[in-house]
Parts: structure tokens; sequence; C-alpha cells
């Protein structure tokens, strides 16, 4: 042994040795993760390296998708949304590759070979694969037979070399009392129960044996017991190939599995996997040992791998289905979000109930409480007069244009109580129906106990669902997104990662809207970009303490608020009114002296902003293309962007974006969106004949179906086979929530409050 001790020149020599290896690895892996990542997004391998610096750096992914374009060559921010979730998937595969090697290094096994094997594998599943073998393993059959000393006599069957001889004899020599094998057969029994776990342990059998179960399995439920009728009932004898089955149905079974309803399991080609598997195994059949290998291979398989296999493939079911439900809640959750508002509407906002009574909140055009009260016309006090009185009161002596009614208990009597009263009245008022998911939950919130803390519990009720009218994005992003409540079988699954998704997708809509500097809640201010829960405190602490902003500088002076924040945040703050017409569009500061210079070139002021002049600014970007011919004025347009980009030292895309907002400075993309249905008569369930035509609103967009809101108390469904007359995978490749869409009724059950509808071939008499 050389105990001479190194010097100090040495070691610094070894250090750097090592992390130049260091150097040399991650590089290696960075390149793995960049052609991963490169080949799933259909990117760019520079557009893969920019991005993940981009990342790297602390930019959130609404900034990079912003003011980032000419870096990212344009990535939007669902694509980018994906792209970081990839990254972190591929960089997290990395950290455990690095330690399966590690492990298998230190136990003197990894061989060129599995190295290799290891550091190309694109999945998690396959590195656990390789790794298994080298796996510290909790006590088995197998290591208790190892520790018996039976470990050559499962390497000479494993050989399969003896072609003659007696076998018996060989395995006779291993019988010993101390170590509990009694008998030739006990020794056998030892052996073949290390080689099963050979068998079992090896990825190549695990990976086909997966692959074939996948490919011809089938998933099948039953009933537990004779059960009587409940949602589960067309699974009580159901069975769907592996392979074909859709995500709903998968998590439908989970969960009547898991409420004890069915009993789920997986059949699987046993007899065709074990003819590969002794194939795979048997290399000499001469072998007098053939049978003993023969059936460890099969008890390997029954006893270890099949399990083993269903729970992976289980599991891999669910993760899918889950992933699918969690993508389906998340744009479901947008298109709520980013429902259009009405706005400079008065309104008198009704949250609906039996006993307790129907509370009513006033609000101004802003939002502002003027007034608040309760009526009992349903049952048991049915007060119907006497609340129509009160109502015609609030109408009149607020100038009411809209009375929003929350979805829930009673909704639709109280609906009804509405039309009746809107009929008797001269005045032009209409009512529409909101949903009230999780008003309640922010109702005894303690925000809203902070917003209102003076006000009841039950009218702050009233009014969220008044204010989800005036601005849904302003109003819902007080809320928990898990409790809006649109999707499917949202409670079963993985809430971190629907968390996750669902934070994102808030992110995201409040940042593509921007937010009014100077009346903006701290729930509405930490969902921008950089802008943490306690900066939002502080920036309206700001706000209170010296008035309103007066300019986006002046955020710089908000406690904790400091560049990076800054440069994060400011883009997506609006300043209506504000000294600089820049501060209200969502051109970043970054960009105002080249925004001023492009306006100097085409011959503008900042002035022009404000006053709207500046609209002709696409002719005049044009203009600068020099082109005279016939092109279209797109292409010409193009030119122009690209002339100019040059000229001004700036990105096209970039350029493109700043003359898109100083065109609409403060302009509210949510705009475009669909209204809300205004309606002055009310529907019941009964009044409904097939074949009627009705306008409706897409309430809910899941895998089979869209769920429509035609007036009744009852959503309708459309499905997916009627939705539209091509084929498509997902209704939301045609339909969003909030949506208003035409249906015709092509089925009525009153008793299990069931109506079908078609979108398909609508023909109006």
């Amino acid at each position: 042994m050389n105990l001479k001790p190194t010097t100090h020149k040495e070691e610094t020599e070894a250090a750097l040795e090592a992390e130049k290896l260091a150097i040399i690895e991650d590089a290696a892996a960075r390149k793995l993760i960049v052609a991963q990542l490169s080949k799933e997004l259909a990117l760019k391998s520079s557009q893969v390296e920019s991005t993940i610096a981009l990342i790297d750096e602390g930019n959130t992914i609404p900034f990079i998708a912003r003011y980032r374009k000419e870096v990212t060559g344009g990535i939007s921010d669902e694509v980018l949304r994906n792209f970081d979730d990839r990254l972190k998937y591929l960089r997290n595969l990395q950290a455990r590759k690095n330690e399966v090697l590690r492990i298998i290094d230190e136990q003197g096994k990894l061989t060129p070979e599995l190295k290799a094997d290891i550091e190309k594998a694109t999945v998690l599943q396959t590195v656990e694969d390789l790794y298994r073998p080298y796996k510290q393993k909790k006590s088995t059959r197998a290591s208790k037979a190892i520790d018996r000393g039976l470990e050559p006599l499962a390497d000479v069957i494993w050989s399969q070399e003896m072609v003659s001889g007696d076998f018996d004899s060989i395995a006779a020599t291993y019988i010993d009392a101390e170590k509990e094998v009694a008998t030739t057969a006990d020794a056998i029994a030892g052996a073949m129960d290390i080689i099963a776990e050979r068998i079992s342990d090896h990825p190549e059998n695990r990976a086909f044996i997966r692959k074939m179960s996948i490919a011809q399995g089938v998933v099948e439920s039953t009933a537990v017991n004779d059960a009587e009728s409940t949602v589960f009932d067309m699974y009580y004898k159901y069975s769907e190939p592996i392979s074909k089955i859709v995500n709903h149905r998968i998590l439908a079974m989970n969960r009547g599995e898991s409420e004890k309803i069915l009993k789920v399991k997986l059949n699987t080609p046993d007899a065709l996997i074990l003819e590969r598997l002794e194939k795979a195994v048997v290399t000499n059949p001469k072998a007098i040992t053939t049978g003993y290998l023969v059936a460890a291979m099969e008890d390997a398989y029954k006893r270890l791998i099949s399990p083993s296999i269903e729970r992976e493939i289980r599991s891999m079911l669910t993760e899918r289905a889950e992933e699918e439900a969690i993508k389906v809640f998340g744009k479901n959750t947008k298109s709520l979000l980013l429902v259009a508002p009405v706005k400079d509407a008065r309104v008198l906002a009704v949250d609906p109930s039996y006993r307790t009574g129907c509370k009513l909140a006033v609000l101004d055009e802003t939002g502002k409480l003027l007034e608040y009260a309760t009526i009992y016309p349903n049952a048991p006090q049915n007060k119907v007069e006497e609340a129509k009185v009160k109502l015609t009161e609030l109408i009149k002596k607020h100038r009411i244009n809209i009375i929003p009614i929350g979805n829930g208990t009673a909704s639709r009597e109280t609906e009804q109580l509405i039309a009746e009263l809107i009929k008797e009245l001269k005045e032009e008022v209409y009512y529409t129906i909101v949903s009230e998911a999780g008003a309640s939950v922010y109702s005894a919130s303690k925000l809203a106990t902070e917003e209102y803390p003076d006000i009841d519990v039950s009218i702050r009720g009233a009014i969220s669902i008044g204010r989800r009218l005036q601005d849904p994005l302003a109003e819902l992003v007080k809320i928990d997104p898990k409790s809006i409540g649109v999707g499917q079988y949202q409670h079963d699954v993985n809430q971190k990662r629907l968390e996750e998704q669902l934070t994102n997708v808030v992110e995201d809509c409040v940042n593509s809207v921007g937010v009014d500097l100077n009346t903006a809640t701290p729930s509405l201010l930490s969902y921008v970009s950089g802008v943490s829960s306690a900066i939002a405190k502080n920036i309206v602490a700001y706000r209170d303490e010296n008035g309103k902003f007066k300019s986006r500088k002046e955020l710089l002076k908000v406690k904790r608020l400091g560049d990076k924040a800054y440069q994060q945040a400011v883009g997506f703050m609006r300043i209506p009114k504000a000294k600089n017409p820049l501060d209200n569009t969502a051109v970043h500061p970054e960009s105002y002296e080249t925004t001023n210079r492009l306006l100097d070139t085409l011959g503008f002021s900042q002035e022009d902003i404000a006053s709207g002049a500046v609209k002709d600014i696409v002719g005049r970007v044009i203009l600068q293309s020099g082109v005279m011919g016939s092109q279209p004025d797109a292409m010409k347009y193009q030119m122009g962007l690209e002339k100019l980009s040059k000229q001004l030292d700036i990105g096209v895309l970039t350029l493109k974006d700043i003359v898109d907002e100083i065109v609409k400075p403060g302009r509210d993309p949510r705009e475009d969106m669909p209204k809300p249905i205004f309606r002055s008569d009310v529907l019941k369930m009964e009044d409904l004949q097939v074949g009627m035509i009705m306008q409706g609103t897409v309430r809910n967009v899941v895998d089979f179906g869209a769920f429509v809101d035609i007036g009744v108390k009852q959503d309708g469904l459309v499905h997916i086979s009627e939705i539209c007359d091509r084929f498509i995978k997902h209704p939301m490749q045609v339909l969003s929530v909030g949506d208003n869409v035409k249906v015709q009724i092509i089925s009525i059950d009153l008793n299990r409050h069931k109506i079908g509808m078609t979108m398909k071939n609508i023909k109006e008499s």
C-alpha cells in the first residue's frame, strides 16, 4: 500500500482534473438534453440553447415569451411551458443517471457497455430497468438462497452446459443443515429462486414483456359485488385494449376501484410472453437442467415480472390520463379566465338560496359595492311579491343594466322570478347565469375578510358573482384555481402537478392581459411576472401611501422590488392616462428609446399615440418597403418592418409587437372573446322538445364532449361525435369554455335530467 502523503500541488491538480471531467460530462449531458428537446419540440438547437440560457438566468416564461422573441425565435408561451416542463424532467433524468452510474461504479460492476446504455436512455423507466440488477434489495427468496451458498448451483443450471450426468448428485453436495438446506429439493428450489430473480431483473426481458403487454393486453373492470346502479354502470363488465383505452375511462375505472365499486385488472398475453421468454432464456434445449430453467422462468414471470409490469402499466396509464386531465383543466381554466369582461355595466348580483334567502349586491361600473340586501322568494318562505318589490326598488334606484345570477342551489327558481319581473318592468334589463364555483371558498377566505371586514360572508358571495361578470380575470384570481370547477376528475389527479399547471395558466392569462397598476389588487399583482405575494402587497401599500403611480419608473421605489423584478414585471403593468403613453402599453421600457426613434422616423410623436393619430402607422411602414407594385400589402408590410428593423437595430418580431401596441394602447385582448349571453325569459326542461334549436354557452369541455348551458336547469351534453362533421381527437380542437354556440336538441331524459344535443347539420326552418 502506498502511504506517501499527497502534496498540495497534487491535490490541486487532482481537483482541477476532476472539475474538468465534470465539466466535460456536464457538457455531454447538456448536449443530449438539447438534442432531445430539439427533437421533441421541433426546434433548432440554437433556439433550445438560447432558451435554456434565458431560463437559467431566472427569467420567467411570460417575460421570455413576450420580450425575448428574437432570442427564442418567437416560441409561444404554451410551447415554452412545455419546454420548461421537459427541461426539468430531462435534468432530473440526468441527475438520476449520474446517481445510478455512481452506485454501480462503487460496486465495481460498471462496464463501458452498461455506462453507454444508461447515458443514452431517454426515459426514466429505461434507467430503472438497467439499474434493477444492481439495486440493493430487501431480503428476497433469491438473496436468502445466495446466503445459503446456492449461487454456484444456480450457475450450473444457468450455464446450460450440462448435457449428461447426474445433476441431483451435484445438488446433493449443497445439503447443509446449518444453512437450512435439508434436502436436494431444497437446494434446487433455492437455485431456481436465484435464477428467477436474474430473469426478472434482466432489462431486455422486462422491456419486451412491457411492450407486448401494452400492445396486446386488455384492461378489464368488473363490479366488486352485485352492485346497484351507480355512475359506474358501464364498467361493471367492461374491457378495452390497453393500447386504445382513452384517458377519461382510465380515471373513471380508477375512481370506481378506489370507491371499492369496481375491480380492475390487466389481461395480458401470458402464453405468448412465456413462449418468447423461453426462446430468450433457453439457449441449449439439450441440457439436462432445462426443465429447472423453464420452471424458474415461469416462476419469474408469474411471481415477479407480471405483477410488477402490471403495476408499472397501471401507473403509466394513470400518469398519462392525469396529465391529459390536468391539461384539459388548464385549458378550460384559461378560457374561463379570458372570458370578455362586461364593462360599464351596473349590476345587481344575486346569490340564490332557499331557506337562508337570496343575497343581493349592487355594484357600480367599477365594481364598487353600493348596496346589499336579502330576499326570500323561494321555499320555505315563498315571499315572492315582497322580493319583487325589493328588486324593483334596487333596479330603479341604481339604474341596473344586468342581473347576474349564480348557478348554484335555487338558481333556476330564482331565474324564473327574475324573468317574470323583467316582463313586468319597462326598464331594459337583462339577466345572465354566472358560475359561482369557488365563490363560497372566496367568501370565507382571509382575503375576502380583508376586502370586506364589515360585510357578512354570505353577501361577499353575491359581490364575487357580480364582479365575475364585470371582470372575470380580476375576480377569479382571488380563488384557488382548483375550486373553479372546469374539467374532469380534478380531485383524483396529482394535486401538486395540478396546482403547478393552474398557477402557470393563471400567470399566463394575467400577463397576456396586463394589469392596471393603479387599481389591481394584491391577488392580481401576485401573478404578474417576477412579482411575489410580498412585493404585490408592497406595491399596493406604496400606492395607498403615495397615491396613484404616475409612471412605470416609480415602481423602482417600491420596497423589495429590485432591478430584476422590475425588468420581469414592468412590461405587464399599465398606467392609463400616464404622461408617457407608452406606460399604458405592453411596450417594455427597454424599448422606449427605439419606439421613439420609430415614431420620429415615421413622422409621429408620443402625443399621437394618446390621440389615436398613430393608427395609420401600418400604411407608413408599408411605404418604407419602397415597393410600388401590385404585391399584397401584407408582403409590403413585412418588408417595411425588415427595413426598419435594420435601420433601428431591433428585431423584426419585437418591432412588430411595438407597432401593434402603439396602434391600440391599453387594448384588452379579451375584447375579442365571446360575450356572455343575456336573457330576458326562462325555459324549463319540460319546455324542451327534440329538434329545438337553441343558443347556448359552453360551460365545460371534457374528453368525451362539451356541456352547454341553454338556459334550463341542466346543462346539455354535446358528445364529441356530435360536435362537427370531421373527425376530431378532442373537443378542444373546436370548443372552449365561454364559447357561444348553436345547438339542436336530439334527446331528452326528464327522469335522469339529461339532455343530448348536436352541433352538426343544424338547419333552421
